[in-house]
């Protein structure tokens, strides 16, 4: 069964990720861009009236309020995400979420307890499922026509200062872990169909400042014996983002974000795979069918949490090591 009414949502983020989502949302039918927060009611009227959407709204808590918002998409700060889905759940609003849905496995586990109770609509923004790259990929894997033997994983940055994608000041820290580990762990298990088994992980020193690990190294295994090597840095001066290099027994693919290419950097043509090549927009679409239909989308909580899993097996090995 499918809902065909004008589904609200409210934004609360008005950074670059919010503009991201702002755009792809006009682009679905049937949804409305209703209120927007922001860390101040300025900025959130501000951004609004640049992306042409809703209305600037004081705090979240005003958002949650409202009887006509039926869901809301958080592109804010990693450590507000687990409360502001346990929020959201609570006030009876569907909920997307963006990476990571929480920076510790008991903050997790407590949203998927809340999604399970309240039986809402609850997402985490693991943009790599829906990669128009990754899923051409993924469906040569289902068709039996394609085997991953490994996963060469590179996320790099260049981030010796506490700015974000925009070049403002952030006022939390990221972490190459807990956010863009994340993307890599969750997307081994699910192209391979195999849950991860094994995990090792090393770090570099620790930032004086910053107080995280700005060099990082993942090795993963997958019950079928697939393995997946994840390198991670904030020290990396260019090229910047990650860029997924898949080895299979037919052929060896790099994803980069929405483009795929061969191992001779012959481009393949993703354009069919999907409605649209914007990661993001494919997100927020099966978020709203999800919505609709009454059903559990991809990229749920629940589907999700394997991952979450795995980084604080990780986060404990990492810490036994630094204090031994």
């Amino acid at each position: 069964m499918s809902d065909d009414r004008t589904i609200r949502i409210a934004l609360a983020g008005g950074g670059a990720f919010g503009a991201k989502h702002a755009a792809a949302l006009k682009r679905i039918k049937g949804v409305e861009v209703a209120a927007v927060v922001s860390d101040t009611l300025d900025n959130a009227r501000a951004f609004a009236a640049e992306q042409g959407v809703g209305r600037g709204v004081g705090t979240l808590e005003e958002v949650l309020a409202m009887d006509d918002i039926d869901a809301v998409i958080l592109a804010t700060p990693t450590p507000m995400h687990a409360a502001q889905t346990l929020a959201c759940l609570d006030a009876g609003k569907h909920v997307q979420v963006e990476i990571p849905l929480a920076s510790s496995l008991e903050d997790a586990e407590a949203c998927l307890e809340a999604q399970q109770r309240t039986g809402l609509v609850a997402m985490v923004g693991h943009t790599r499922r829906f990669n128009p790259s990754h899923q051409w990929v993924r469906q040569r894997i289902r068709a039996g026509e394609y085997r991953i033997q490994q996963m060469d994983v590179q996320t790099y940055f260049f981030r010796r200062s506490n700015l974000n994608a925009l070049g403002q000041a952030r006022s939390w820290t990221d972490h190459l872990l807990w956010h863009h580990a994340a993307h890599t762990v969750d997307l081994f298990a699910y192209q391979t169909g195999s849950p991860i088994v094994q995990a090792n992980a090393i770090q570099g020193p620790i930032h004086p400042e910053l107080g995280i690990a700005m060099d990082m190294s993942i090795q993963l295994r997958a019950e079928n014996g697939a393995i997946c090597t994840l390198s991670l840095s904030f020290n990396n001066d260019g090229p910047l983002g990650t860029f997924f290099r898949y080895i299979g027994d037919t052929g060896t693919y790099v994803a980069r974000y929405d483009d795929l290419v061969t191992a001779k950097d012959e481009p393949i043509d993703v354009t069919g795979i999907a409605v649209s090549l914007d990661g993001i927009e494919l997100q927020d679409r099966e978020f709203v069918a999800a919505i609709r239909e009454g059903r559990e989308p991809n990229a749920s909580i629940a589907q999700v949490m394997p991952c979450y899993r795995t980084l604080a097996a990780l986060e404990q090995q990492l810490n036994a090591f630094t204090a031994s």
